[in-house]
């Protein structure tokens, strides 16, 4: 695998992806997916860790009106006839989508582990955010 995933376009009034995934997110997302079930993602801005990814159990991070959802990926299968696991939203604090309204988010794996409670810890992996400005 080698292309990135954009995730579908949520945001009113805009018709570009601003969220992707990147080839090794998407193969660990299906680990993570195989051992928790369907997944979210959230990035509340805060510091230390809160200003990267945070991948919860789909539904156990409670987002509202304070959060912005930018984009929703249909997680691939591992085998592709098998098609999608299903979806996986992108959501971000209000306030630290003010910041980043102007970039188009990849979000990609490194070793390493976060101090907080994403999912991915354990493997000795973390997620992070690569950005670039949109145009």
């Amino acid at each position: 695998m080698t292309a990135t995933l954009d995730a579908r376009v949520v945001v009113a009034g805009e018709s570009t992806s601003r969220v992707a995934l990147s080839p090794a997110a998407i193969v660990l997302l299906q680990q993570l997916w195989a051992q928790h079930g369907p997944l979210m993602f959230h990035q509340s801005g805060g510091c230390c860790d809160g200003s990267s990814p945070m991948c919860y159990p789909a539904g156990e991070f409670l987002t509202g009106d304070a959060d912005v959802l930018l984009g929703v990926f249909d997680l691939p299968a591992v085998s592709p006839e098998r098609g999608s696991l299903g979806e996986l939203e992108f959501w971000m604090s209000a306030e630290q989508f003010g910041y980043w309204r102007h970039t188009r988010l990849l979000v990609d794996v490194v070793d390493g582990r976060g101090s907080g409670f994403s999912v991915e810890a354990p493997e000795g992996k973390r997620f992070l955010i690569r950005s670039t400005l949109m145009s």
